[in-house]
């Protein structure tokens, strides 16, 4: 984990202090409550309401309440909301269908949250959990996300002398490898995953798309090794971009025929 940059984390103190407070706080209020000298205060207030995080208080000098920026930022996270609210929803048709483990998730940096999860009722089936993170190479869905970022993107996040982990024997360890799985992805439309995040199970992937066009999580379908097969997969791609699509549909992407 890197280091801690004390003025944002600062920064972030100030505009917390607003979840228990009255609605607005002035400079003395904060320097009290923060233990922070006054300059330092001064100087994150300054910052803060150029950026709209804060506000002055009409009517009253030297105080200030939260700005329109935490709104639009909570705006943002709602809308990821409600993609995981119709993720779910979709996960479970698909899951009713294949009778499987279905997942969608979100990338975050170099590794997938899943925001969505509906288990197969078979006794032996894939364990995970919903708010799970997983690195991103190692996952169909992550790999599908990879594949849907530009170049300069994929190389912000992996470099070529990037230390990608090793989850099982059969995980992509090298930048140069991950970008030659992530060209035949983008080819193919789906991704897959033998074996790479857990040695029983292998998985396929289809991308999600939001109403601008733009890939924002991916679909996932899980299966344990001992009901895999060529067939099977064939089948299960079938099925993750057909749940892939329905859900786009509901976040208001409309393909190009």
């Amino acid at each position: 984990m890197g280091r801690l940059v004390p003025a944002v984390t600062r920064a972030l103190d100030i505009l917390e202090l607003f979840l228990d407070g009255d609605g607005s706080l002035s400079a003395p209020d904060i320097v009290r409550k923060l233990q922070l000298p006054r300059t330092t205060v001064h100087e994150l207030v300054t910052t803060l309401s150029a950026r709209s995080y804060i506000v002055p208080v009409p009517g009253q000098p030297g105080r200030y309440r939260l700005g329109v920026r935490p709104y639009q930022l909570g705006s943002r996270y709602a809308e990821q909301l409600d993609l995981a609210a119709e993720g779910q929803q979709v996960a479970r048709t698909v899951a009713e269908t294949c009778d499987e483990t279905v997942h969608v998730a979100i990338l975050e940096g170099t590794d997938v949250i899943y925001i969505a999860k509906v288990d197969s009722t078979h006794a032996v089936r894939m364990v995970s959990a919903a708010g799970r993170r997983l690195p991103a190479h190692c996952t169909s869905v992550g790999k599908m996300l990879l594949a849907s970022l530009s170049e300069p993107e994929l190389s912000a996040r992996i470099p070529d002398d990037a230390d990608l982990v090793r989850m099982t024997p059969n995980s992509i360890t090298e930048p140069g490898a991950l970008r030659e799985a992530l060209t035949e992805i983008r080819e193919r439309g789906v991704a897959v995953e033998s074996r790479e995040s857990n040695p029983d199970v292998s998985c396929v992937a289809a991308p999600v798309r939001d109403r601008t066009g733009q890939v924002v999580a991916a679909l996932s379908i899980s299966v344990p090794m001992i009901r895999w097969s060529d067939e099977r997969r064939e089948e299960l791609e079938h099925l993750a971009a057909k749940g892939a699509a329905e859900l786009s549909e509901l976040l208001g992407y409309r393909s190009v025929a």
